[in-house]
């Protein structure tokens, strides 16, 4: 059972997504602790009140969630299409790996939290422990530095995209409001007419970006969240060869660093504004804190370990020759830091304020546990740089 593969190689376009996302989650960390400080300082009050300013009939943080965030779906759209085009899951034995990881990943975390909390009035939060921050989970590997293994990067990447893909299935069946058909079938009639124009080949991207932005505010309007629409613009974008005249490499090349420096921040500090009190400890004694917390922690890292020796045992995928499992180990746990899409689910999966501000901070809490504990275990396993991982 020692089926090794050439370590896989890292594409410009990889690289400069990877050093984009690790500044990036450092920054997101560094927005999220001065949101946290700030909601909880003399200034508190107008803090909060800033976020819920109206302006065309919505609040500062309705948009931000529900358009700003439209973009940071499309460049996930992007780099999944790009992954299937031409990066690791390009290849299906390459692609399996990440895959059967992914699906550990989500379907262990639910799992717990609906062993937690079915039948309760906390279900709907199963889909909170699924998905994986991407941009704080490399940023927390890219600490590690040159010992980092090309392969765990893309491994980490891809699975996390899969993972992410997953989260936006589940918020299109099971968090979206009453559907209006008409609106729906008006923004799905744009898609069609923008999957045409990429059949023909046509390839400006400006119809591209106005159809998208008239499907969003249909989509807004059908009762299914809006940043679906982020996912299917990416995907009716035309590919190509994927090479720097491509529409699809031209807007993710362009979105890496709004997304990574000023969107995903933003989000974080919209989101975290919360004010910490002391009866804030009951909240771990609720089973939605419980089900959270253990499916991050826990079922990302068992999740994630376990689909992938499965994917390995039967035959369906090999791994790189640069990785071992224990570097895999290190990535699960990793994969516990949810964040931004955690977040996210929970905004949508309830409506009480106290319940949402304590989910937010359990998810603060986890998240910080698995990438520490993530983050020392691949210090300790990781070989030096130059050194090549073996498999025990």
């Amino acid at each position: 059972m020692h089926r090794k593969s050439p370590p896989i190689q890292q594409t410009s376009l990889f690289k400069a997504f990877f050093e984009s996302e690790k500044a990036g989650g450092l920054i997101l960390l560094l927005c999220t602790l001065i949101s946290l400080i700030a909601a909880n300082s003399s200034v508190g009050n107008y803090y909060l009140q800033g976020w819920e300013f109206e302006f065309a009939g919505h609040s500062l943080v309705h948009w931000i969630n529900d358009g700003l965030m439209t973009i940071f779906f499309l460049l996930i759209g992007l780099e999944l299409e790009r992954e299937i085009y031409l990066g690791e899951l390009s290849r299906i034995k390459d692609a399996l790996l990440p895959t059967f990881a992914a699906i550990g990943g989500m379907a262990v975390p639910a799992g717990i939290y609906l062993f937690i909390n079915a039948g309760s009035p906390y279900q709907s939060g199963a889909g909170i422990p699924m998905a994986t921050d991407i941009a704080f989970a490399l940023g927390i590997l890219s600490l590690l530095g040159s010992r980092v293994p090309t392969s765990l990067k893309i491994f980490l990447t891809a699975r996390a995209v899969i993972d992410d893909l997953g989260a936006i299935v589940i918020i299109a069946l099971f968090y979206s409001d009453t559907l209006n058909v008409l609106n729906l079938a008006l923004s799905m009639s744009i898609f069609s007419v923008l999957i045409v124009l990429n059949r023909l080949k046509f390839y400006g991207l400006l119809p591209y970006i106005i159809g998208g932005a008239f499907m969003w505010y249909f989509m807004l309007q059908s009762g299914i969240h809006a940043t679906i629409t982020g996912i299917l613009l990416a995907f009716a974008l035309p590919f190509g060869k994927g090479d720097a005249k491509s529409p699809s490499y031209i807007l993710q090349h362009f979105l890496h660093k709004p997304v990574a420096f000023f969107i995903l921040p933003i989000f974080a500090m919209a989101n975290t504004a919360i004010i910490i009190h002391a009866g804030m400890k009951s909240m771990w004694t609720q089973p939605y804190s419980t089900g959270i917390a253990l499916g991050l922690i826990l079922g990302k890292t068992i999740g994630i370990l376990t689909m992938a020796f499965v994917a390995f045992a039967l035959g369906l995928s090999h791994i790189p020759a640069d990785l071992n499992w224990k570097s895999i180990l290190g990535v699960g746990l990793l994969g516990g830091i949810g964040f931004t899409m955690s977040i996210f689910i929970t905004l949508l999966a309830f409506q009480d304020d106290a319940i949402i501000n304590n989910i937010k901070i359990v998810i603060l809490i986890s998240s910080l546990l698995a990438g520490l504990f993530g983050y020392l275990l691949l210090r300790w396993w990781l070989p030096p740089a130059g050194a090549s991982a073996v498999t025990p």
